[in-house]
């Protein structure tokens, strides 16, 4: 008999351990839409095996999504309520640069390509490239001046209430934080 209540109280253990790692997952996942596998393993300080069965344990259950790319082997993860339109957006500026490039244009509509570089002090062959990304998001869009290429949000309404509704949602603000600490010493 008493074989038997161990086994029971071990089961319980197990089921209110796997629990608790699905809900973890759950709330990082709510609270870094669009986070990716490495990021969540550092989080989270689940093993990969661990991880890998809970996440695909979560997916079968809808409750979360599993964006995956298979071009750029890129794996994303978001909650149901994060729509398919906002996670391809949340993917692209969930990027700091990409971000910083966004907020810019959408502060400061038809911008030049030296505003852009003059505001976010990265080199220009960088800029370009996060430029190139963004475009072929559908996030920027080129409109040719008679001097200068101009550079607009595509659907700035969608755009700016993506960046405010998740703006304390991305990771790399323990970075900048970081970073400003760093910079005030």
């Amino acid at each position: 008999m008493t074989s038997i209540r161990k086994e029971i109280e071990l089961l319980e253990t197990a089921a209110f351990y796997t629990d608790d790692v699905k809900r973890s997952l759950v709330d990082h996942i709510h609270g870094n839409p669009g986070i990716r596998y490495r990021e969540l393993s550092r989080l989270t300080g689940f093993s990969n095996g661990v991880l890998t069965y809970h996440l695909s344990l979560l997916e079968k259950m809808n409750q979360i999504r599993i964006d995956r790319q298979r071009s750029k082997r890129v794996t994303r993860y978001y909650t149901p309520n994060v729509s398919k339109d906002e996670s391809r957006i949340i993917g692209c500026i969930r990027n700091k640069i990409s971000r910083q490039i966004t907020m810019y244009i959408v502060e400061n509509d038809l911008c030049t390509f030296d505003e852009i570089v003059d505001h976010i002090r990265k080199s220009p062959s960088t800029l370009s490239w996060y430029l190139k990304r963004l475009k072929y998001a559908g996030i920027v869009s080129v409109i040719r001046g008679q001097e200068h290429k101009l550079y607009t949000i595509v659907d700035h309404e969608t755009i700016a209430h993506i960046l405010f509704k998740y703006k304390e949602n991305f990771t790399d603000k323990i970075v900048d934080n970081y970073t400003n600490m760093m910079e005030e010493l």
